[in-house]
């Protein structure tokens, strides 16, 4: 469009116009901006999504990323988020696998690029948003709005809002399937060329590669299904050159509510959040933006100057005199709109009514229309330099706000720290699916709140006091807020306020009936208050509401075994083993138990079907070890101790128990040594102190026969 290139002529300078030029420029900016974000910690869902996700490790078959959901749970059950994501989940597991663990610079780097490789695309897509199709007779692109498509892709690249998508690593899920939508559109429109001779020619490759490349989108993420939409737009006003101002107006007039006034309120918002990228959060709920309750509250403003503007862009969009502004604000529109769609709330009930990571495909459209309104005010005033004073402000303080909101990303205690500043009565900040034994269990959705996210921060690194005070806060701005009280209640009980513990956990499910974790906990909280019935009560409960609980099991044979009822303690544990093999206090617990009956074949044989399914756990060969030197197997005792030795050396118990080995076996300086370091390690272990003493005595007689 030569007309708005003109008008921006003042703004962009000429050097910078050819496009190997403007790349290197979009390129180099977007890098700068999100690079600090580079050496952050995985935070917020990071650690669900990826740290707990064993679609990440080597021992997961490839083929599970395809019946799982992208939490790492199988898309069957009734606790997946089903959001079906491989393609991210499948990079992830890239990463770590180049990586060589968890080690999160990496993951933030692939981020940083991705986000710089789209910055550096959509100077292409917005060339042809703003210049259309044109070849040469060699069949190359022309750009013709060249000044336009630079300002709309800097715009893009330095937007704080891509904060969340670039520096939490699950935003490659976004990323990504930006990247592959951008890639179907640019090949749409490389399956046409435009011709006066010809018309229009169409390209089965290229339209058959666009759809692959859309479908791909799909796969890293539900909302790139939206690019067929936008490419059928695109066919219709660029390609077709079809008027459609007829049809849209009837569609305009026809008698449709226009829904839920909030759910309006919240697009107000969206559009705020592109418009004015200083308040941000880490994530929004119905808490942190209070609902609208009459007509009277002032954020009505906002829902009515939404609709004012959509409606005059709208306007133009179909009115224009000038065809070619008719077509690049419709696209603009197109790409604000249909890409948000998905999130929308208007076909189907997602998981939130606000969320920045949705808007990194929507601000295409918003930096069409921005640069649009910038030529617009060029041509309309004679104050050019103040117009380009005005961009060039925003372009900078976009890229210090992006550099300020990277930093809050490095770490949680910084990303929620920010988070109550924007939000200090959120009731619901996020979704998390957390994996912990007396807390949250792998496949659980909750929603948490910015106080509760910093007391579970604090009781992490062992702040109990700071965290109860979050937990509590969190229980004052909501009453019925199951998840904190579980997690209040598990804190009491670490703390031995076993009777607050008690009540907190009882009222968790006198509220949700169904919550299997908080009926695990409280009965854990009975078990140490010695109400046994209560306890296995709780037990049995949370497992009808969840069948498949090893943590539950578990814990109720340790149930079972304090009541001396060690076949069902037995039975239970070996339930939690088959729900998960990997169990190890459950095999543990079963190897001991048989051993301390006298029953050292059958612990034997569990021990070694339990190392057989976790073969570096350190405490499964102690026990086993025990077993065998009881059993006067000294040879392979010892081997298995000295290995678990090798893995865990500072462990006074195995060099103690590998001293009682070698006392047994007759190996007495050897046996002197283990007894010494063991002590050295924990010197206030009575029975060492005494097999030590026994063995010095020994070896005392021993010398005096010599003599």
């Amino acid at each position: 469009m030569a007309e708005l290139d003109a008008d921006l002529d003042h703004i962009i300078p000429s050097s910078l116009l050819p496009p190997v030029w403007a790349k290197l420029v979009v390129g180099f900016v977007s890098l700068l901006c999100f690079a600090r974000s580079y050496d952050g910690d995985f935070v917020f869902d990071d650690s669900e999504a990826i740290v707990n996700n064993k679609d990440l490790r080597a021992e997961t078959p490839l083929a599970d990323l395809w019946l799982h959901d992208f939490w790492g749970s199988r898309l069957s059950s009734n606790t997946s988020h089903k959001s079906y994501r491989p393609l991210a989940v499948l990079t992830f597991r890239l990463n770590y696998y180049l990586s060589g663990g968890f080690y999160p610079v990496g993951f933030h780097v692939v981020n940083i690029c991705l986000h710089g490789g789209i910055s550096v695309l959509m100077v292409d897509v917005f060339s042809v948003l703003f210049g259309g199709l044109q070849f040469t007779s060699k069949g190359r692109r022309v750009h013709l709005a060249p000044r336009a498509s630079l300002l709309a892709a800097l715009l893009f690249a330095v937007h704080p809002v891509h904060t969340e998508c670039v520096a939490g690593v699950v935003g490659r899920a976004d990323l990504l399937c930006a990247l592959f939508f951008l890639l179907s559109f640019l090949g749409y429109c490389r399956a046409f060329r435009e011709s006066s001779k010809e018309g229009t020619h169409s390209s089965t490759f290229w339209v058959l590669l666009s759809i692959f490349l859309g479908a791909v989108a799909m796969l890293c993420k539900e909302q790139g299904i939206t690019v067929l939409g936008l490419n059928a737009v695109f066919d219709i006003l660029v390609i077709g050159k079809f008027n459609v101002l007829e049809i849209v107006h009837k569609v305009l007039h026809k008698d449709k509510s226009l829904g839920a006034i909030n759910y309006n309120y919240y697009y107000s918002l969206n559009a705020w959040l592109l418009l004015c990228p200083w308040w941000l959060c880490f994530d929004w709920s119905m808490g942190c933006i209070p609902l609208i309750k009459s007509f009277g509250d002032w954020r009505v403003i906002a829902l009515a100057a939404l609709w004012l503007c959509l409606i005059g862009l709208i306007h133009q969009a179909l009115c224009s005199e000038d065809s070619h502004r008719r077509r690049i604000l419709t696209l603009g529109l197109g790409f604000l709109i249909i890409p948000f769609l998905p999130a929308s709330n208007l076909f189907f009930r997602v998981g939130f009514v606000v969320a920045e990571r949705v808007l990194y495909l929507p601000s295409v459209g918003y930096c069409v229309l921005l640069t649009c309104g910038f030529g617009a005010l060029s041509r309309q005033t004679k104050k050019k330099k103040l117009i380009a004073a005005v961009v060039l402000g925003i372009l900078v303080t976009n890229v210090l706000r992006c550099v300020t909101r990277s930093s809050e990303w490095r770490s949680e205690d910084q990303l929620f720290g920010s988070a109550l500043s924007v939000c200090p009565l959120n009731a619901k900040v996020f979704w998390e699916r957390k994996s912990c034994f007396l807390s949250f269990q792998v496949g659980e959705t909750e929603a948490l709140k910015v106080h509760y996210n910093i007391g579970k921060n604090l009781a992490d690194k062992g702040n109990q006091t700071a965290a109860i005070r979050y937990y509590r806060e969190a229980v004052r701005l909501n009453p019925k807020y199951v998840h904190a009280m579980n997690n209040l209640g598990n804190i009491l009980k670490e703390r031995n306020e076993l009777q607050e513990a008690e009540e907190l956990l009882s009222l968790a499910v006198q509220i949700q009936p169904d919550f299997a974790a908080a009926w695990m906990n409280l009965g854990i909280v009975q078990n140490s208050l010695k109400r046994f019935e209560a306890a296995e009560q709780s037990y049995r409960t949370a497992i009808k509401h969840r069948r498949k609980y090893p943590d539950c099991y578990y814990n109720l044979g340790r149930l079972y075994a304090d009541l001396n009822r060690h076949v069902d303690a037995l039975n239970a544990w070996r339930n939690a083993t088959v729900l998960k093999p990997e169990h190890s206090l459950a095999w543990n617990n079963m190897i001991i138990l048989l051993d301390s009956t006298g029953n050292l074949a059958q612990a034997e044989a569990v021990g070694r079907e339990a190392l057989e399914l976790i073969p570096n756990d350190h405490s499964l060969m102690f026990s086993l070890a025990n077993v065998l030197g009881k059993a006067q197997k000294y040879k392979e005792s010892e081997a298995l101790f000295l290995k678990a030795i090798k893995a865990n050396p500072n462990a006074a118990s195995y060099h103690g128990n590998l001293a009682v080995l070698y006392h047994r076996w007759g190996h007495l300086s050897l046996a002197k040594k283990h007894y010494e370091i063991s002590l050295q390690l924990d010197p206030g272990a009575s029975g060492t102190k005494e097999n030590y003493s026994l063995l010095r005595r020994k070896l005392g007689q021993m010398q005096k026969k010599d003599v």
